[in-house]
């Protein structure tokens, strides 16, 4: 593994940044999904924050954030909802795994 795993605090705040933007487009069933997931955030496993950190790190930030917000947009905009930001962190390092092949 390369570099220690990406903080419990800055994953969070990557849900409050998309919670706000939610907020800002007017759009409050998007904004309470992504609070919903920064409050269960709290709860993901070390080991998925570890993977997070692998995947970013192999693939660059760019190639990862053009992946991470075709992800995020559906959820902001109140069309997608998952139950625990773990059950997002697993997509979305599904789809990692799927650009590293």
């Amino acid at each position: 593994m390369g570099k220690p795993a990406v903080s419990r605090d800055a994953f969070r705040g990557l849900f409050a940044f998309y919670a706000a933007k939610a907020h800002h487009d007017h759009k409050p069933e998007g904004e309470r999904s992504v609070l919903k997931m920064f409050g269960s955030a709290d709860d993901i496993p070390d080991t998925l924050l570890q993977q997070w950190s692998d995947r970013v790190e192999l693939l660059g930030s760019e190639t990862f954030g053009r992946l991470l917000d075709p992800r995020v947009r559906p959820i902001t905009n109140g069309n997608a909802q998952y139950d625990h930001a773990s059950d997002f962190l697993h997509t979305l390092l599904r789809d990692l795994g799927q650009k590293l092949q």
